[in-house]
C-alpha cells in the first residue's frame, strides 16, 4: 500500500507542475533557512558544554552595593585574597582555579620574532583539574604549578617555533622576564567564553611588582582574578550561597569596613553557572564579549515564522487544488476506499515532497553556511547539526513537517461526499474561508517582520549618529606600556613637533573601551566626609585628556600644569553633580570631596559623554590627576589633523621605535573601536533583515500560485467581464480587492504584537528611540503593495487574455 501511495504521489507532483514547484520551492527555502538558524541556535547553546563536568562547574562573581542597597556593580571577577581562604573554609568546593586576564597587549619575544598577545592570562595549576584541557606537550599540573613557565596553544607555538620543538625554550615576556616553555594545549574551541592562547603560571606573580604575594593575600580591592570552583556530583549550590555572607564578614570585618555596616551588606559572592556565562551573563566585567539568550529567542521564533509560512503555503494551495481533485477523491470511494486511507494517501504525498525539499534544503544550508559565516563574524560548521547525533531528529522532520502542512487539506479532501462529487455538485467554496485566515496570518508575520527590521536599524542608526558628547574623529589610540613612563614628557614633545598631531594624552580608560570601575566616594556633610551611597566611576588621565577629546568644561577649570596641587583635585561630570545631591555645578566646584582615599576638592565640571556603548546610562564620572607614583595608565590617545594622516601616522610609528623599540607598534582609530561596540547589533540586524525578506518572499510565493489559482477558477467570469466592456484596471481592481482586505486585517493583528516585540527589545538600550507611527502605516502600506504586485503579475496576464478563449475554456 505504501508503495501504491508513493506512486500516486509522485504522479499527483507532476500533473501539476506549478503548484508543485511553488511548495517544493517553498519548503526547500524555509526548510535552509531552518537548517541555517538551528547551526546558529545549536553553536549557541553548546558554549563551554563539551567540558566534562561542565554541570558542575560555576564561576564565582562579585557584586557590590550602596549603602542604601542598591546594586552599584557586579563583577564577573573577584579579588585574589578569596581563593585560598574559600579552599580552606569549604571542603564542598572539590577544586577551585583562578585565572587572570591581561588588559593590556603583553610584548612576546623569541629570537627576532615580537609580538604584543592580547590572550595572555596566569593561570594557576588547578585549571587542568577544573577544565578539561589537553595536552599535546608536557604536563599542564606542573607546568602552572612552577614560577616563570609558560604554556602555549597549539597555534602559538607554531607562531613562535614554526617547526622547532618548543619544549623547554624560553620566551621573554613584558621586555622584563623569561619563562620557559613547559607545555603546549589545544586552544580552547570557539565555542568557550575564553579563549586563553598563552598561560602564564600563576606562581611567577608572587615576584610581580603590582601582583606581590602579599598582594595577592591582602588587596581586597583588587578585582580582576577570574575564580571557578568545582562542586561534588548532585550538590546543591544554594546551599553554599548561604554560607557566603558568614564567610565574607569573617575575612573581610578588619579589611572592608564602613561605620555601621557589615562587609556583607555592601559586597556579595555568587556562584554562576559555566554554561549561562555565554548567554545569560551580561555583568560588569567579562573576559570576552558574550551573547545573548534574547537573540536565540528572536532568531528560534523566526526559524519557526519562516516554516509556519511554508507549511500554510502548502495548505492554502492543497485546498484551493481540492477541486481538481475532487473526482479522483469520489471514485476512490465509490470502490470502497476508507476515509483513513485518502487521509493516509494525502499525507504521504507532503511527507514525500517535505522529504525532497529536506533533501535539497541540506545541499543548500552547505553551500550558503560560508556566507552565513561571514554575514555572522562566527565560525558555523554544518556538523553540529547534521552528524549521527541529530540524524534522528533530521529524519522526523518530513514526517513532523508533512504532517503539519497536510493534515488539513488531508482532513478538509477526505471529507468530500462522492455523491455531490460525481455529479459535478461541488464546488471550490469548503475552506475558503480557513484559507483566508492562513493568508491573513502569513502576511501578519510579514508586517511585523517588516516593523522589526525597520526599527532595528533605526535604532541602531540612531546609536551611531547620536551626539556622544565628544569627538572621536582622528583619535588614534595605542597601548601604555609602563617602561615609558619617566620619558612620556619628551615623547609627547617630540610627537607634536609635527603639526599634524595636535594633542596626545593618557588615561586608564578610553571611550569605548572596558567599562569603567569604581573606587568609592564620599562628599561633606556638615563638619565631617561621609561616604555617598552614589556609585561614581572613575577615570585616571592627564592634563590633556579633555581637550584631546574636545570635552567641555562647564564650570570651574580642567587639570593645569601650573597648580601642583591638582593632583588632589577632581573633575566630576554633570550627572555626578545631580547623583551626589548639589543643586547646580556652580554649588559643585570649590567643594570637598573624598574619592579612592585622595581627600581633595571639585575644580571642574566636565559635560556628561557617552563613555560606554549606548546600552549603559551616562554614569557619575570623576577624572582623577594621579600622582607620578600612583599613575596606572592603560592607554594613549593621539589627536592628529584630518588633512595629513598618512604624515601624522608615519611621524608617530616613527617616534613609537625611537621611544619603544623593543615593543611592537600597533594602533587603532577610535572610530574603528566604536563601530566594534555595536558590531554585534549590526551583523544581527543583516542577518534578520535577510531572513526577514526570505519570510516575506515565501509568503509571497504561496500568494502568487494561491492567486494564479484562483484565476484559474473565475477565467469565464474575467471573460464575460471583459466582454461586457470590463477594462484591465477593473479586472486587476477586482481579483486584489479581496486580498487586499485581508493584508488590512492583517496589519490590524500585526501592529500591537509588533510593538509589543519592539519595544521589549529596546528595553536592552538605555539611550534608545521612540518608535514612531509612520513606522507602523509604511509596513502596512509596504506589505499591501507586495500584495498588490504578486497578484497583478497574475491578474494582468488574465486581463489581457483573449476572452473569448476564456469563454470556450470548459
Amino acid at each position: 500500500m505504501i508503495r501504491n501511495f508513493i506512486k500516486i504521489a509522485f504522479r499527483n507532483l507532476g500533473k501539476h507542475p506549478f503548484i508543485s514547484f511553488i511548495n517544493l520551492f517553498g519548503l526547500t527555502v524555509g526548510l535552509t533557512c531552518c537548517l541555517l538558524i538551528t547551526i546558529y541556535i545549536v553553536n549557541e547553546l553548546s558554549y563551554d558544554k563539551y567540558h566534562s563536568k561542565a554541570d558542575r562547574i560555576y564561576r564565582i562573581t562579585r557584586e557590590f552595593r550602596t549603602p542604601d542597597g542598591n546594586v552599584a556593580l557586579h563583577l564577573g571577577t573577584i579579588s585574589p585574597p578569596f581563593a585560598p581562604l574559600l579552599r580552606n573554609d569549604f571542603p564542598q568546593i572539590e577544586k577551585l582555579t583562578r585565572l587572570l586576564p591581561l588588559d593590556n597587549p603583553v610584548v612576546m619575544r623569541y629570537g627576532e620574532k615580537m609580538f604584543a598577545e592580547t590572550e595572555v592570562y596566569f593561570a594557576d595549576e588547578f585549571v587542568p583539574e577544573v577544565f578539561d584541557l589537553q595536552m599535546i606537550k608536557g604536563d599542564a599540573k606542573q607546568a602552572l604549578s612552577n614560577p616563570f613557565h609558560i604554556m602555549l596553544s597549539e597555534e602559538m607555538a607554531e607562531k613562535y617555533f614554526g617547526n622547532e620543538d618548543p619544549m623547554n625554550k624560553e620566551i621573554r615576556f613584558d621586555n622584563q622576564q623569561n619563562a620557559k616553555v613547559a607545555g603546549v594545549y589545544k586552544a580552547f574551541p570557539a565555542n568557550s567564553h575564553i579563549h586563553p592562547s598563552i598561560m602564564i603560571s600563576f606562581n611567577t606573580l608572587k615576584d610581580s611588582a603590582i601582583y606581590g604575594e602579599e598582594n595577592l593575600r591582602t588587596n581586597w580591592g583588587n578585582n580582576s582574578f577570574l575564580n571557578y570552583i568545582l562542586l561534588p556530583q548532585n550538590f546543591k549550590p544554594e546551599q553554599l550561597l548561604k554560607l557566603f555572607p558568614a564567610f565574607v564578614d569573617k575575612h573581610m570585618s578588619r579589611e572592608y569596613t564602613m561605620p555601621g555596616f557589615k562587609p556583607s551588606q555592601l559586597t556579595s559572592l555568587h556562584l554562576q553557572k559555566l554554561t549561562d556565562i555565554h548567554l545569560r551573563s551580561h555583568l560588569d566585567y567579562e573576559a570576552e564579549e558574550n551573547g545573548d539568550i534574547k537573540r536565540v529567542y528572536i532568531f528560534s521564533a523566526i526559524a519557526l515564522f519562516i516554516l509556519l509560512i511554508a507549511c500554510i503555503n502548502y495548505m492554502n494551495l492543497s485546498t484551493a487544488r481540492s477541486t481538481l481533485r475532487a473526482r479522483e477523491i469520489g471514485i476512490r470511494k465509490v470502490v470502497g476506499a476508507q476515509r483513513k486511507e485518502i487521509i493516509s494517501q494525502f499525507l504521504s504525498e507532503s511527507v514525500l515532497l517535505v522529504a525532497i525539499a529536506l533533501l535539497l534544503a541540506l545541499t543548500c544550508t552547505i553551500l550558503a553556511l560560508p556566507w552565513l559565516n561571514k554575514v555572522s563574524g562566527q565560525l558555523l560548521s554544518a556538523g553540529s547539526v547534521i552528524n549521527w547525533k541529530y540524524l534522528p531528529l533530521l529524519l522526523a522532520v518530513p514526517f513532523v513537517v508533512g504532517i503539519l502542512a497536510g493534515i488539513y487539506p488531508a482532513m478538509f479532501m477526505s471529507a468530500f461526499q462522492p455523491v455531490k462529487v460525481l455529479k459535478g455538485l461541488l464546488k471550490s467554496t469548503g475552506g475558503i474561508s480557513f484559507r483566508k485566515v492562513l493568508v491573513t496570518v502569513q502576511f501578519a508575520i510579514s508586517i511585523v517582520l517588516i516593523i522589526s527590521t525597520v526599527t532595528v536599524f533605526k535604532q541602531l542608526r540612531y546609536m551611531q549618529t547620536q551626539d556622544l558628547g565628544y569627538d572621536r574623529s582622528h583619535v588614534v589610540t595605542l597601548p601604555f606600556y609602563s617602561v615609558i613612563n619617566d620619558r612620556f614628557d619628551a615623547f609627547r614633545d617630540d610627537l607634536q613637533r609635527n603639526p599634524a598631531v595636535l594633542s596626545i594624552t593618557r588615561s586608564s580608560r578610553i571611550p569605548t573601551g572596558r567599562l569603567l570601575d569604581n573606587m568609592g566616594a564620599s562628599t561633606m556633610a556638615g563638619d565631617s566626609m561621609r561616604p555617598s551611597n552614589v556609585d561614581v566611576k572613575y577615570v585616571m588621565a592627564d592634563h590633556d585628556f579633555l581637550p584631546t577629546y574636545n570635552i567641555k568644561i562647564v564650570k570651574g577649570r580642567n587639570f593645569s600644569r601650573e597648580f601642583g596641587t591638582d593632583t588632589a583635585s577632581f573633575v566630576l561630570n554633570e550627572a555626578a553633580v545631580k547623583a551626589l545631591g548639589w543643586k547646580s555645578t556652580g554649588e559643585a566646584v570649590g567643594k570637598p570631596f573624598l574619592y579612592g582615599g585622595i581627600n581633595g576638592r571639585v575644580i571642574g565640571i566636565m559635560q556628561d559623554f557617552h563613555f560606554e556603548s549606548m546600552h549603559q546610562k551616562i554614569l557619575p564620572l570623576v577624572l582623577i590627576l594621579p600622582a607620578p607614583t600612583q599613575a596606572f595608565y592603560s592607554n594613549i590617545s593621539v589627536k592628529i589633523a584630518g588633512n595629513n594622516l598618512k604624515g601624522a601616522l608615519g611621524h608617530l610609528e616613527e617616534t613609537w621605535k625611537k621611544y619603544l623599540p623593543e615593543t611592537p607598534y600597533q594602533y587603532t582609530f577610535l572610530d574603528e573601536n566604536f563601530n566594534r561596540l555595536y558590531q554585534t547589533e549590526m551583523r544581527q540586524g543583516n542577518i534578520f533583515t535577510i531572513f526577514s525578506c526570505i519570510a516575506i518572499f515565501i509568503a509571497c510565493l504561496g500568494l502568487l500560485g494561491l492567486s494564479a489559482f484562483s484565476i484559474s477558477q473565475r477565467i469565464k467570469e474575467i471573460g464575460i467581464r471583459k466582454v461586457l466592456g470590463a477594462s484591465t484596471q477593473n479586472i486587476v481592481t477586482l481579483i486584489s480587492r479581496d486580498f487586499l482586505k485581508l493584508v488590512a486585517l492583517a496589519a490590524v493583528l500585526a501592529f500591537p504584537l509588533a510593538w509589543y516585540f519592539m519595544h521589549s527589545w529596546l528595553q536592552d538600550f538605555a539611550y534608545r528611540i521612540n518608535m514612531p507611527w509612520w513606522v507602523f502605516l509604511a509596513s502596512g502600506i509596504l506589505a499591501a503593495i507586495i500584495a498588490l504586485v504578486t497578484i497583478s503579475f497574475q491578474a494582468i496576464k488574465a486581463a489581457w487574455m483573449n476572452p473569448v478563449k476564456n469563454l470556450r475554456t470548459e
